[in-house]
């Protein structure tokens, strides 16, 4: 017998006795788990000899510690918090002077194209439209991927992601989903595509249909600098850097609730079905690879998610462009767009613009804050927003935000659906036009409820 027929035998009976005894699934599943991994550790001991067993026993200790009931949920926190701050405190810098290289570069460009005495569409469609939104993108994106995704992978490289899964695992049960689903999640962080692939592991059709619909409630790398820029923008004036790093958290965590709560509620509706069970092993910690963990999560990640994003914000540059240049009567197109949404965007705690925004979109989470900031100008194009200063202007002097329209847009970017990347994946995995499209369906939904019930509160209470 082998060992995946083994493993299929192991599953189907595990299922058996959940369906024969629901209430006690669990205590079957666990005890014939014991008893395996119990048996397994006896004939290790009878046939393995260790020279210079250490006095010891670091792993044990940090488990005792990183895996608690205690101090499980509040460690893994404070590393979250800490690959935050960290992402948050040191991508201000390079990313302004990464953004004034880059309009410096801008300038010659128009200085070349006024020389050669080309028209001043040109100088618009690819300086201000195509080249100014690939600016945007990559000053904004390049350095905190730089950070965020090195950090990431040091805790994939040392074991500490398996830590996480087994700290989530019984939520997930109590949600009526798989406990692998959390690692699934926890692939989400770097991009929402990548953790609908990783859904592959769920044995269960049914378990593996929630964990995809509902990933796209982890935010994204995509997502991560425009919910860095609004958080920083409330709390500008204070200790920018901390303050940003608690909302952040706090936003993440809201995320990984909303998660549970709609698999539980599409376990109990939809997707109906008893939660499967699994063995979570965990490995030993290990001493992370340098090379490895650079390799990986600058080619890999960082190097792909940018590509990807560059492939994307070039035409949608220019299609934005024309939609803020392109004139009906004495607006432009996104303007018209903009005005057709403005009451839903009020009702929402946001405005118009912000909505298309989210809509043109569609193509790159990345490209929403360029689209936004470009149907704000007047001139059809966007600003050199080189510092948090200039977004401040921008949003608030100019255009009346509020607290509340910046937190709106914060939970409308976590709970929106996912990009085209994300959902040409997810039909590629779930060949079904029909869970493709709850899958869109679904977080906006999710995402107009939270923002309406949030505005309105807040205006009824009279705490604006």
């Amino acid at each position: 017998m082998t060992r995946g027929s083994i493993s299929a035998g192991l599953n189907e009976l595990m299922e058996e006795a959940s369906r024969l005894n629901p209430g006690g699934s669990l205590k079957i599943s666990d005890s014939i788990v014991s008893t395996i991994y119990g048996r397994a550790e006896e004939i290790a001991e009878g046939v393995v000899s260790r020279q210079g067993t250490p006095r010891i026993d670091w792993d044990k200790k940090l488990d005792d510690i990183l895996t608690s009931r205690v101090f499980g949920f509040p460690s893994m926190l404070l590393l979250l918090a800490a690959v935050f701050w960290i992402t948050v405190a040191g991508a201000n810098i390079p990313s302004e002077m990464l953004a004034t290289g880059l309009f410096w570069l801008q300038d010659r460009l128009t200085e070349i194209l006024s020389w050669l005495h080309a028209p001043a569409w040109v100088n618009g469609f690819f300086v201000e439209g195509i080249y100014r939104c690939l600016a945007w993108v990559v000053s904004v994106m390049l350095p905190p991927m730089a950070i965020f995704f090195p950090c990431f992978t040091l805790l994939e490289d040392s074991g500490y992601l398996p830590r996480i899964s087994f700290n989530l695992d019984n939520l997930f049960k109590r949600a009526g989903t798989h406990g692998k689903q959390s690692l699934t999640m926890s692939m989400g962080f770097g991009c929402n595509a990548a953790g609908v692939i990783a859904c592959r592991i769920i044995e269960s059709p049914r378990e593996r249909l929630i964990a995809m619909i509902t990933n796209s409630f982890v935010p994204c790398n995509g997502r991560f600098p425009t919910l860095i820029a609004l958080a920083s923008l409330l709390v500008m004036g204070a200790s920018t850097s901390f303050g940003a790093t608690l909302i952040v958290v706090g936003i993440v965590l809201f995320g990984i609730v909303t998660t549970l709560a709609v698999s539980w509620t599409l376990s109990k509706t939809l997707l109906k079905g008893v939660p499967s069970t699994f063995a979570l092993e965990l490995p030993p910690y290990r001493k992370p690879q340098l090379g490895k963990v650079i390799s990986r999560s600058i080619h890999d990640r960082t190097l792909f998610v940018l590509r990807r994003a560059v492939h994307v914000a070039a035409p949608a540059g220019a299609v934005i462009w024309l939609m803020a240049n392109i004139h009906v009567g004495d607006l432009s197109i996104l303007a018209h767009g903009a005005n057709w949404l403005n009451p839903l965007g009020q009702l929402l705690g946001m405005d118009g613009y912000i909505l298309i925004a989210f809509v043109l979109g569609i193509p790159a989470n990345e490209i929403v804050m360029p689209i936004l900031i470009m149907g704000y100008m007047s001139t059809g194009s966007m600003i050199e927003l080189n510092s948090l200063e200039a977004l401040h202007r921008l949003f608030v002097v100019e255009h009346g935000w509020t607290w509340l329209t910046a937190l709106c847009m914060m939970l409308f970017s976590l709970l929106h659906y996912p990009c085209a990347t994300t959902l040409w994946t997810l039909h590629k995995e779930s060949c079904s036009l029909k869970w493709t499209a709850l899958a869109a369906l679904i977080p906006l939904g999710v995402a107009v409820t939270v923002c309406f019930v949030v505005a309105q509160s807040v205006r009824v209470l009279g705490l604006l």
